[in-house]
């Protein structure tokens, strides 16, 4: 069985298509805390309320942190998706950690990213654009079948 992580950005369902398309394949995913609000309040809501605005980001971004590293580390492949909206230096942390370990690295993002990620692509072992390109990369290898 593989474990996958599934990293990057939240806006979007393309977690879901990549769950749902690979049902069937031998693969677990994990993926970060998609829900904005309890990412975001998890270090207050656990260790207590913080009067200054960093300290509370800190506690949140910290307990995060501890659920990416543990992901990350458990993680056979790691996928990591940069979204056209917003900037993404999680994703980019995200895709560095993996690498660093010697995780096997996917990088999703449009072309519009390409020369911006240039140096993230070159530590992935596949760069994509679709979700569907993911889940086909998996069956393949898993099963050695293409598509």
């Amino acid at each position: 069985m593989l474990n996958v992580y599934l990293s990057g950005e939240i806006h979007t369902d393309w977690r879901d298509l990549i769950t749902a398309a690979a049902a069937g394949l031998d693969v677990t995913f994990a993926a970060p805390v998609t829900d904005h609000a309890a990412s975001d309040d998890c270090g207050v809501a656990i260790m207590g309320a913080e009067t200054d605005k960093f300290w509370h980001d800190n506690k949140g971004a910290k307990l995060n942190a501890i659920r990416t590293r543990n992901a990350i580390a458990n993680a056979d492949i790691v996928v990591v998706r940069f979204g056209d909206k917003y900037k993404q230096w999680n994703a980019a942390f995200d895709a560095g950690y993996a690498a660093a370990l010697g995780k096997s690295l996917i990088v999703m993002h449009g072309p519009d990213h390409q020369h911006a990620l240039k140096e993230v692509d070159a530590a992935a072992l596949a760069v994509v654009q679709e979700p569907r390109q993911v889940v086909e990369i998996l069956r393949y290898v898993i099963s050695g079948q293409l598509p």
